[in-house]
């Protein structure tokens, strides 16, 4: 992988915009996608990063279009384009589910996000659909997200809104914006990740301690915690088990026998090791998407 000097075009193998952006992913949730012209389009740090990719899965060049000093460091991190992905699909591809889910969305990354962001999200997604997550996100970024202006003072969007943004909101506000019973849950978790527990100071590299201080929050389940650390902390130990992943799991390496969730977690940890996080990116994007 090369940077050009300008640090505005990256040459880049094993990626695909494309399959990273439909994954259901925090990006999925608020950025905007054009698959016709493959670009991304989102807010961060005061600006709106604008990207482009060029070529196939194998190999191609993804495009800054925004004009940031600092943009293609976020995107190497945020984008994990530093991965090895030749070695990770060699360490997660055991057999023939794995290999096809990779054969079909070849270039799919897993996304590093800020922690907030995607503790809010994940939050949001429970008992829901990708559309309506969507839907609920926009709509508290719309509310109460910082505007982002461009060179002539104009607002051209709107930042993902930090917790402390959201403690004058009440719970009907939220259930204004169509959150539904999770609106307690994000009043609840705004107030603690403002006073109680700083998100950007916990460490991703335990990730039992993590998920242990992620699930004190309320609302935070063991689904929703691996979901936290895996795309939000980065650790690729996490493997978020929510219905569609267990019974996945349960039919394809179990032959259709119901089994706890600890039962998952350590087939998951024994097939797959460290890079479990990839893996069950795969199956869940494949199984959401009804391929086969």
């Amino acid at each position: 992988m090369q940077k050009d000097a300008s640090l505005q075009r990256i040459d880049v193998s094993l990626f695909s915009l494309k399959h990273t952006f439909q994954s259901a992913q925090p990006l999925t949730f608020y950025a905007d996608y054009n698959e016709t012209s493959n670009t991304l389009a989102y807010p961060v740090h005061g600006e709106i990063i604008n990207i482009m990719y060029n070529g196939t899965d194998e190999k191609g060049v993804l495009s800054i279009l925004s004009r940031h000093n600092n943009s293609a460091s976020g995107i190497f991190t945020r984008f994990r384009l530093e991965d090895r992905m030749p070695y990770i699909y060699k360490k997660i591809s055991t057999d023939e589910h794995i290999s096809n889910a990779v054969s079909l969305y070849k270039g799919m990354r897993l996304t590093i996000n800020d922690p907030w962001e995607t503790t809010l999200t994940f939050i949001i997604s429970q008992f829901n659909n990708v559309k309506r997550i969507r839907l609920i996100t926009k709509n508290i970024i719309d509310k109460f997200g910082t505007p982002v202006f461009n060179a002539k003072g104009e607002i051209i969007g709107k930042e993902f809104p930090q917790s402390g943004s959201l403690l004058a909101a009440s719970e009907k506000d939220f259930m204004a914006l169509g959150a539904g019973f999770r609106s307690k849950y994000i009043k609840e978790a705004a107030e603690y990740c403002t006073y109680n527990m700083n998100l950007y100071k916990l460490s991703g590299s335990n990730y039992q301690k993590l998920k242990d201080n992620l699930m004190s929050i309320k609302g935070v389940g063991e689904k929703v915690a691996d979901c936290i650390i895996l795309m939000g902390y980065g650790n690729l130990e996490a493997f978020p088990i929510d219905v569609h992943v267990k019974r996945t799991m349960e039919r394809l390496y179990f032959k259709g026998k119901k089994k706890k969730l600890r039962e998952i977690q350590e087939f998951a940890e024994e097939e797959w090791g460290k890079y479990r996080g990839y893996a069950q990116q795969y199956l869940f994007h494949n199984a959401r998407t009804g391929s086969r």
